[in-house]
């Protein structure tokens, strides 16, 4: 197989070494070749409401929990290769039981924020709460059911803390409030924040949007931020809540929930542990609350895997970045651009998140010939370039735009990033909502595409919150509901024995499918921070080892050793947790050694590797990878559609 260039160049840089002065031993943190070392001791608190030492052991919770995380580019374990992302963690653990007095106060407070069901949407109950009644083999009828807005309790949280527990780290409080007096069956909600498209408003129309954790929430939220109280980092899971959906911890009956042949492992309500012949043990519930931590808590939300590699373009990285929207309007009569698309909202929102300069351009195309030729073959998976064979259908609309791309890049920043939005009507619809592709070589990001038609736009979806959500892959992030276990080497999503990984949908988070809100969370800050870091550190050092290289070295000396002292910085600044200076100096490091590179006369080109296409007439051995870290389906039989 032949390789991008870029990628001979990478190889090469890590093989070689320096020629001419300054040498690389006189660097402190500038490593000429080598991909970023950072490090940070993340502090982790586990807060344990209405649960007693007794109940949950706290040596068997922690012996459940890894000892280290070492991040991967996801996108690039699709094709066999294991490339770390260059952050490196540990963690200080804590545990702590609230005692009595704050329990009654938490409780006294959640009562006094619960509202019957019935006086909002006429229920007496969740349409899954009726159902986990319905079941002969469980041990507790739920009567009534109340709401309590969630992000009301995480303000409550962070307003009341425990001795100890500093909720501007990593916090998880656990909650149970079964089997105390002034216990109210309850779920939690989130009403106020339609769809930006349609305004459709999931949190207060879907009974599958009434949950049992949230968090997450940032200061600036435009709709429910955490204000004055300044950045917070708190989650809170309460198997007391429910029974719901999300998890189907009301199913108490089937082994295989999601008819894939398999048992799916979840977290069933509290009472089915400890009511004697529950569903599962009382023994059970430290090492599943563990689960939790580990699986969702620390792997998809604290210190997860980027899905794909934060440095877009090395080793030229991009210091602006127009998103370009490209729109097939094949949907009669509508223009599906102006209608169902919010440029303004996009840039705002991906620009509080991943902090370059962005803008946005939007034009319409003509859905014909050859582009809906290719789409309408890819509906069936059937593929449109016979002289291209290894691909796959579902590769088409990667292939033709990828072959195609001078047609819509219209410049307007140093990157492009390249949406490609298709309206139709529902006979042609896709099943998806959206998806952010690869360039079926390496794992390295290419398009988003984007879909909406009749069916999507009644049942709430506009484009705008879907290219949100598709661009955060597209930069790096991943869902909370699936991820990588670095100490078993597992990727994995929420099915078999992960099933219960549904939960970290449950959270503040644009990259969840809850839909509940369309910001990002101050998770996906922290770690956009890191991913970035890490990404401008692994390129200043390529680009120093090509400078080092240079018999002009000795011009850029100076900023060689400006960049060694900024990563110095950045390494500081994680190991302190401001993951946001940690960025800045990252940044600046980065900056020097373009600066030195330009003294030198050395040519740090941007690489065009997710636009990449094979060549014509190769092996006929068919392209593949895994689905679900970077589709986002949508439709019957879905775990988004459900009512």
């Amino acid at each position: 197989m032949r390789f991008p260039a870029v990628l001979v160049v990478l190889v090469a840089l890590v093989l070689a070494g320096p020629s001419s002065a300054p040498s690389a031993t006189t660097f402190a943190h500038l490593a000429p070749g080598q991909t970023a070392n950072l490090a940070e001791q993340v502090p982790v608190q586990f807060v344990f409401v209405g649960y007693e030492p007794g109940q949950v052991s706290q040596g068997a919770f922690l012996a459940g929990l890894p000892s280290k995380v070492d991040p991967v580019i996801r996108s690039r374990l699709w094709y066999g290769v294991t490339e770390e992302l260059g952050v490196h963690y540990t963690f200080d653990y804590k545990v702590a039981y609230a005692d009595a007095a704050y329990e009654n106060a938490f409780f006294s407070f959640l009562a006094s924020q619960a509202v019957p069901e019935a006086s909002v949407d006429g229920r007496v109950r969740t349409l899954f709460q009726d159902q986990y009644n319905a079941q002969a083999g469980n041990v507790v009828d739920v009567t009534d059911n109340y709401f309590i807005d969630g992000p009301t309790v995480e303000k409550w949280l962070i307003d009341h803390p425990i001795s100890g527990v500093d909720t501007r780290r990593n916090t998880v409080f656990f909650v149970n409030w079964w089997g105390r007096a002034d216990f109210l069956f309850h779920t939690y909600t989130k009403f106020g924040e339609p769809d930006p498209d349609t305004n459709y408003d999931f949190g207060r129309n879907r009974q599958t949007r009434k949950v049992i954790a949230w968090g997450g929430t940032t200061p600036d939220d435009e709709e429910t931020g955490l204000g004055a109280r300044g950045i917070r980092r708190i989650w809170f899971y309460d198997l007391s809540a429910g029974p719901e959906s999300w998890t189907d911890n009301w199913n108490v009956t089937d082994a295989d929930v999601d008819g894939d042949g398999r048992a799916d492992y979840r977290m069933p309500p509290i009472w089915e542990y400890l009511t004697a012949g529950g569903y599962r043990a009382a023994s059970a519930l430290t090492a599943d609350l563990s689960k939790v931590a580990r699986y969702v808590a620390i792997n998809l939300l604290f210190t997860p895997s980027p899905l794909y590699p934060p440095a877009i373009t090395p080793l030229r990285l991009p210091a602006t970045i127009n998103l370009d929207l490209n729109t097939y309007e094949g949907w009669k009569g509508v223009n599906a651009s102006t209608a169902y698309q919010k440029p303004a909202l996009l840039v705002q929102e991906i620009g509080e998140v991943h902090r370059v300069g962005y803008n946005s351009d939007l034009q319409d195309l003509v859905f014909d010939g050859d582009a809906k030729n290719c789409y309408t073959l890819w509906l069936n998976d059937n593929g449109c370039d016979p002289s291209r064979p290894q691909y796959p259908g579902f590769a088409n609309l990667f292939l033709y735009n990828a072959l195609n791309i001078a047609s819509s890049w219209d410049g307007g920043a140093e990157y492009e990033a390249m949406f490609f939005n298709y309206a139709t009507a529902d006979n042609r619809a896709s099943g998806f909502l959206g998806f952010a592709d690869d360039n079926w070589v390496d794992g390295t990001q290419s398009f988003t595409f984007n879909f909406v038609s009749p069916g999507v736009v009644s049942l709430g979806y506009g484009l705008t919150t879907t290219q949100i959500h598709e661009y955060g892959h597209h930069f790096g992030m991943s869902h909370p509901h699936d991820g990588y276990d670095s100490t078993t080497g597992v990727d994995y999503g929420p099915e078999g024995e992960f099933y219960f990984a549904w939960s970290g949908d449950e959270v503040n988070s644009m990259m969840s499918y809850i839909d509940l809100n369309w910001d990002y969370s101050q998770f996906d800050r922290d770690n956009a921070n890191r991913f970035q870091a890490a990404a401008y550190i692994t390129n200043a050092n390529a680009i120093a080892a090509l400078i080092l290289e240079s018999p002009n070295a000795s011009a850029a000396q100076a900023d060689l050793k400006k960049a060694d002292t900024a990563i110095g910085a950045a390494k500081s600044a994680l190991a302190g947790h401001n993951y946001a200076a940690a960025f800045t100096s990252a940044r600046d490091a980065y900056l020097a050694t373009r600066q030195g590179a330009a003294k030198a006369g050395v040519q740090v080109a941007a690489s065009a590797n997710g636009w990449f296409v094979l060549d014509p007439i190769r092996p006929a051995k068919k392209l593949s990878k895994r689905a679900y870290a970077y589709q986002d389906r949508y439709g019957p039989e879905t775990h988004r559609s459900r009512p």
